[in-house]
This record gives C-alpha cells, sequence and structure tokens, in this order.
C-alpha cells in the first residue's frame, strides 16, 4: 500500500475520531442543560426556531446567572419571610383578591432579597429558569393568574391554584443552603397541586373584589380556634 493511501486512511480515521468526540460533547452538553434547566429545557425548544438555537440561549442564561450576585437567606430572614406567608394566607379568607396579590409581591420581594433583578418580568422568567427551571412554570401560571385577578377575571379555583403556583417557588426560594434548588420536592408539587391540603377548595370564604378559597393550613386553623377558645 502506497505512501498516500496510508496518508489518507490515517486522514479518514482521525476525521472519524473527532467527529464522534464532537457529537459524544453535544450529547453531553445537551445531558447537561436538560438536567438543569428541567421543564424550561423543552419549553425553550419549541419557542426558538431549531434545538441549537435554543441550547445557546440556554447557554446564555446560564452566563448571565453566573455574573449575578445571588445569595441564600440567612436563618433570621428565613423565618420573617415564612411568618409573612402565613399572614397572607391568613388574610385569603376575608380578602382573597389582596392576598393573591400580596403573593405575588411576596415573591418578589424574596427574590429580591437573594440577589435577583426584578425589574422585568420576562427577565425574572430567565434568571429563575436557570437554578429553578422545574418551578418556573408554577411561577407563569400564578402570575397570568394574578394579571387576571387584578381585572376581576379570574375564577374562585383559578386564584386557589394561584396560591398554590406561588407557593411553589416561594419555598424553593427560601430554602436553606444545600437544599436542592429543583429537588423531589417540586416534582411531588406538581403532582399534587389540584389537591393541596393547604388551599382547600370545598371551603367557604368571604369575598372582597376578588373570590378566592382560603389556603391556611388545618393545622394552623385548629392552633387559631384553639387560642380563641373554640
Amino acid at each position: 500500500m502506497s505512501t498516500v493511501i496510508w496518508v489518507a486512511v490515517v486522514v479518514v480515521a482521525v476525521a472519524a475520531i473527532v467527529a464522534v468526540g464532537y457529537l459524544v460533547v453535544q450529547q453531553q452538553r445537551r445531558h447537561r442543560l436538560r438536567d438543569r434547566f428541567g421543564p424550561e429545557y423543552e419549553r425553550t425548544v419549541r419557542e426558538r426556531e431549531n434545538r441549537r438555537d435554543a441550547e445557546q440561549e440556554l447557554r446564555a442564561r446560564e452566563q448571565r446567572f453566573s455574573s449575578l450576585d445571588i445569595r441564600a437567606l440567612d436563618a433570621g430572614t428565613r423565618e420573617i419571610y415564612t411568618k409573612k406567608w402565613m399572614e397572607v394566607q391568613e388574610r385569603f379568607v376575608d380578602a382573597p383578591g389582596f392576598a393573591v396579590t400580596e403573593a405575588d409581591h411576596l415573591v418578589t420581594s424574596v427574590m429580591a432579597e437573594r440577589g435577583y433583578p426584578t425589574e422585568d418580568f420576562e427577565q425574572r422568567l430567565s434568571d429563575l429558569s436557570v437554578a429553578h427551571g422545574r418551578t418556573l412554570d408554577h411561577y407563569r401560571q400564578a402570575h397570568e393568574i394574578s394579571t387576571r385577578a387584578a381585572h376581576k377575571e379570574a375564577s374562585t379555583e383559578e386564584l386557589r391554584q394561584a396560591m398554590v403556583h406561588y407557593r411553589a417557588l416561594f419555598e424553593e426560594l427560601l430554602a436553606a443552603p444545600g437544599s436542592p434548588a429543583n429537588g423531589d420536592r417540586s416534582s411531588r408539587r406538581d403532582e399534587t397541586a389540584d389537591r393541596d391540603p393547604a388551599v382547600p377548595a370545598d371551603r367557604d370564604v368571604r369575598q372582597t373584589d376578588s373570590t378566592e378559597p382560603e389556603t391556611t393550613d388545618d393545622a394552623e386553623r385548629a392552633s387559631r380556634r384553639d387560642t380563641q377558645g373554640r
């Protein structure tokens, strides 16, 4: 076999190895993006012209996220926000529409406390998707319902679900350092949101400017009844 043929064989072999290596790297990157962004990966692919553009956007989100000063909350701050959320739930019975608006503001406040920019809603979604991709659809749905509720266009059940959706992201943002940002708890909440015991659908509530059912936990209601002697 001539030298030219040997050189050609070597060149073809090297090219094949490089091509295989490239495909392996691409697949690894794709799997990493899917693992990190969860449902946001497929959503972004659907919204873009092709998978390559979608993955470039997701990597750009990661790059922007790495430039932000995202920080965990200390135990004292987490406790303060937890109490605020409980107060919102308690007001949910008598002023449901107002409580949903408060829930939206409370989630935004926690985001700012963590270091997320909060001026633009779409940018909030983009930034949150990097660490909270599995919960982000909860936030989208809650915000959409909250917007319609401001114009008194949301039903009782939709408003009940808005509180469930807000709480899903709220709990993740409040999670202590070391807690999984996109862990099993989010997946379980996806499966049980429609029957979340903290937002019972069969309890009568008094309505003000909007209609919503109560979101207070049964244990919390029992505790208040004991305190009041009833």
